[in-house]
């Protein structure tokens, strides 16, 4: 299978819309608060029964200052004092899995994420892992990932999590240029981030991404390109190129960013142009929508394999596992549920400290919601679709599964987007980039007038 980045801006520009990031299906506004704690409850009892093994995820959620473009959930403070209590509460979260959760399911993904999960000193990282390991068996080829701020790290930070078994670093930088990073109020020099890269490197990290964003204030095609030039030259092992949302009716802190300051339209698309073309012609593999790979690494491999799939920690090589999360927002996931905890730190803290599931909302999924997502996952995942292979356990033909799809998918295919081989939909390299779109035809749940406002654009 070709990982080529394919451009078309014409294309584009007529298919551009808001949609969704599919790191689940149904998608989390169709989550409900009609799905709550005892639901979880009752459906984590039965994971053990099916034995699946288990991708956990932690939530940090603190950061010292507010950047601009950030859509995390997360609480700005210099108040270091606040991270021993957060702890603790994860630590009473753990517990009520660790008394369900048979020991005997491997660990084969962890990941913290946030915020800024290095907010935590030294000993505090050592204290919170060494927590997790206390209650939950890792298998030996474990992943385990940490999201990184340069900007307020040490080399202490890394060691600590080098020490308790972290073997994966995701370190944001979005951009170079000093009047971009101004303007989203975060100043990182590239001597501190080739600083903390180094030190990754040093510490025996096996895997670095570094975090591109394009779209943002005071950004142009000519300080993109030298951005994704910069970061070229460190070399790490995956890039993530998001585009920024500007959405300050969902985030007030984004108002800040004044409209006159960000790129046009045509110019965001001329930014995406430049880094898909610098990052494949600089030996990286176009994984799919905002990710980019080094062809050995596991991603990649995994793609070229057909074993790669979306989770809420995006993409991922560890399909099939149930996904716990701890902390606030953090959401879950096993094969029949979503479910998602409280976003606000009190309701949060105040529902484990009571003993209960502090699960605000989810969704259990219907047969027909199963095969939609692993539809979708296989889009977007592989870029082609076997619909016999899919539907031979249903002993129904594609139009009756999937009523008007052929028919949705009919502009696309026209347009050169997708194509038909016999019973697989493929999708061509001019769509990969629109890969989301053609995946829209399958959602069942999606109705553009109610839920547009709630997705960013396609691109």
């Amino acid at each position: 299978m070709s990982q080529r980045f394919t451009f078309d801006r014409a294309l584009i520009q007529r298919y551009d819309r808001p949609g969704p990031r599919y790191t689940s299906y149904p998608t989390a506004p169709h989550f409900t608060p009609a799905f709550g704690p005892g639901e979880w409850q009752t459906e984590l009892e039965a994971t053990n029964e099916r034995g699946a093994p288990l991708s956990l995820y932690c939530h940090i959620p603190f950061c010292e200052t507010q950047c601009f473009f950030c859509g995390c959930t997360m609480i700005a403070t210099k108040r270091h004092d606040r991270s021993a209590p957060y702890i603790d509460v994860l630590t009473r979260e753990l517990d009520r899995y660790a008394a369900i959760v048979d020991r005997s399911r491997p660990v084969v993904q962890l990941h913290w994420g946030g915020g800024t999960p290095t907010f935590l000193a030294p000993d505090e990282i050592r204290r919170l892992m060494g927590a997790v390991h206390d209650r939950f068996t890792f298998a030996e080829n474990a992943e385990i990932g940490c999201e990184i701020d340069p900007r307020r790290l040490s080399k202490a930070h890394l060691a600590a999590l080098r020490d308790t078994g972290f073997n994966r670093i995701s370190m944001g930088v979005q951009d170079f240029e000093p009047a971009v990073q101004r303007a989203v109020n975060r100043i990182q020099p590239e001597t501190l981030t080739r600083q903390a890269y180094d030190w990754c490197r040093e510490l025996g990290f096996a895997s670095i991404n570094l975090d591109l964003m394009y779209g943002l204030p005071c950004q142009t095609p000519e300080t993109v390109r030298r951005t994704v030039e910069t970061a070229l030259r460190f070399s790490p092992d995956r890039f993530a190129v998001f585009n920024y949302a500007h959405l300050p009716n969902l985030k007030r802190h984004m108002a800040v960013i004044r409209d006159a300051d960000l790129p046009s339209p045509a110019d965001k698309l001329t930014m995406l142009e430049i880094v898909g073309d610098a990052l494949t012609e600089g030996g990286y593999a176009f994984i799919g929508m905002d990710h980019f790979a080094k062809p050995d690494d596991e991603m990649a491999v995994a793609q070229r394999n057909k074993t790669l799939y979306r989770n809420f920690q995006g993409y991922t090589t560890h399909a099939g596992s149930d996904l716990l999360a701890m902390g606030m927002s953090g959401i879950s996931q096993t094969l029949d549920v979503y479910c998602q905890n409280e976003k606000e730190m009190v309701p949060y803290t105040d529902a484990v400290m009571a003993g209960q599931w502090p699960i605000v909302r989810g969704v259990r999924l219907t047969r027909a919601d199963q095969i939609r997502r692993h539809v979708i996952n296989r889009l977007m995942c592989d870029f082609e679709l076997d619909t016999d292979t899919i539907l031979h356990d249903y002993g129904d033909q594609f139009d009756t599964v999937f009523p008007g799809v052929k028919e949705g998918l009919a502009p696309m295919v026209a347009d050169g987007l997708a194509s038909w081989d016999g019973g697989r939909l493929v999708v061509n390299p001019m769509g990969r980039l629109l890969v989301r779109n053609i995946a829209m035809t399958f959602d069942a749940y999606l109705d553009t007038g109610a839920t547009a406002p709630m997705f960013s654009r396609t691109i």
